[in-house]
């Protein structure tokens, strides 16, 4: 199949060596930066916060998150040319649901007359997520994995590489970063940037995925 969206696809794959001299311009950064804020999510919660690792001293905070796992990661901290860490809100309230749905009503989307149903009703679906200590991050997290997805979609179309890294650790992200998270929780990061060439054993190699009838089901 021949098609922009499949080739996006296609180029796509996991970078292991990232070229240090190389960075992302501006301009694309741009575009990355309002591909998340433009990201889905249910009920149009967006209870996330992508923080942007770009200076060499957030670099080096990031770099010491490794100090005691993953460190097979630790190395896109100093020379992927960004890094981007997906955080979410462990216990997203109606209050900060209500200001999604002023934004809702003040850019045009939603009529004034709908503010009190969109509230109620919306957030119901937040509610069926939420514990009794009014923890709902498991509903918050799934959310945030919208816009990672997005966001890889958006860098195969700039030609910018990428590497989720799961492996990284929370607890000290969570030290390090306080200030910049402000209570919201990093278990997911992405390095972007350039890969290394030849240094990358992961580049240009063929697309490893299940036959389609084995994924796909019409019915």
């Amino acid at each position: 199949m021949t098609h922009p969206i499949i080739e996006d696809l296609k180029y796509r794959y996991t970078a292991k060596k990232y070229d240090a001299s190389k960075r992302i311009s501006s301009d694309d950064m741009q575009v990355i930066k309002e591909a998340l804020r433009l990201s889905a999510s249910s009920i149009n919660s967006q209870p996330w916060k992508f923080i942007v690792i770009e200076s060499d001293a957030a670099k080096q905070r990031f770099h010491d998150t490794f100090a005691n796992k993953h460190q097979f990661n630790q190395p896109h901290a100093k020379e992927a040319s960004h890094t981007i860490l997906f955080a979410y809100n462990p216990r997203f309230t109606k209050d900060q649901y209500k200001k999604v749905v002023d934004v809702e009503v003040t850019s045009g989307h939603l009529p004034a007359e709908m503010f009190d149903n969109m509230l109620h009703g919306g957030f119901s679906f937040a509610e069926a997520n939420t514990g009794a200590d009014g923890f709902n991050g498991n509903w918050t997290k799934a959310q945030l994995y919208l816009a990672l997805g997005n966001a890889l979609h958006t860098l195969a179309r700039l030609k910018v590489d990428s590497t989720p890294m799961e492996g990284v650790d929370a607890e000290l992200i969570g030290e390090l970063f306080e200030d910049e998270l402000g209570g919201f929780v990093c278990e997911v990061a992405l390095a972007v940037g350039y890969h290394l060439e030849g240094e990358d054993y992961n580049h240009g190699l063929p697309k490893s995925r299940l036959a389609a009838e084995d994924v796909i089901q019409v019915i």
